[in-house]
């Protein structure tokens, strides 16, 4: 517990049960809730969860922001933190970004990878110019400055709600970032440390159809995005 806050930390996967059994212990032991979102997983991953003391919720339909959004909607806790189950976001630096908005500097504050130190091969080519592209389009067709379209974040429930955020696969980030911009809610960006993933390969840019994917519904989101009038 962060003063009168309770945190949930809300982890969606797609069979990662080995990075899981290294991650999961990292948590920090002030979480009050561990949710981890199973995406759909067949190796095993939701009884390394609840073997480790997580919380297993089942994600009904796949996707990315599918997994988020069912894991924020059992959750009671007052601020959540999304962070990726493959071990890449660092749990030990989870503080940097719950901080500013248990003290009500912030109302989502994202985790940049850009900003902070990054080892060798934990951030495709593919992945660094999707990303870069993303934020050079956000800041052109709305001025909103962001360098990083990071799965570890934090935000508010109440933000979280007032987002109502709709797009259940790979834009879910992104989506986030441009509606707390245009509702005016204060979003910061703190750097964080990045990893190579603690097992396996990326199913997003590891693979040439993950990518594709990713970066369609990332781009197809802000064209929606460019088109709604509130």
């Amino acid at each position: 517990m962060r003063g009168a806050d309770r945190v949930a930390a809300i982890i969606p996967v797609l069979n990662e049960a080995p990075s899981l059994a290294l991650l999961l212990p990292e948590m920090p032991d002030w979480i009050d809730e561990i949710i981890v979102v199973d995406n759909g997983s067949t190796d095993g991953s939701a009884a390394v969860a609840r073997t480790l003391g997580a919380r297993v919720v089942p994600a009904t339909l796949r996707g990315y922001g599918s997994a988020c959004a069912a894991g924020a909607a059992v959750s009671t806790a007052d601020i959540l933190v999304f962070l990726d189950g493959d071990g890449s976001d660092r749990p030990d630096q989870m503080a940097r970004l719950i901080d500013p908005v248990v003290a009500g500097t912030a109302d989502l504050v994202i985790g940049s990878r850009v900003l902070g130190t990054r080892e060798a091969g934990s951030l495709s080519l593919q992945q660094r110019l999707g990303n870069a592209l993303a934020c050079w389009l956000m800041r052109r067709l709305w001025r909103a400055r962001y360098t990083d379209l990071g799965p570890f974040r934090v935000i508010r429930r109440a933000a979280l709600a007032r987002l109502d955020l709709r797009n259940r696969r790979f834009g879910w980030t992104v989506e986030m970032q441009i509606r707390a911009h245009r509702q005016g809610m204060t979003v910061i960006e703190v750097p964080v440390d990045y990893r190579r993933r603690l097992h396996g390969v990326s199913k997003i840019s590891g693979t040439v159809r993950g990518v594709v994917l990713a970066g369609w519904h990332i781009l197809g989101t802000i064209v929606i995005e460019l088109g709604r009038r509130d």
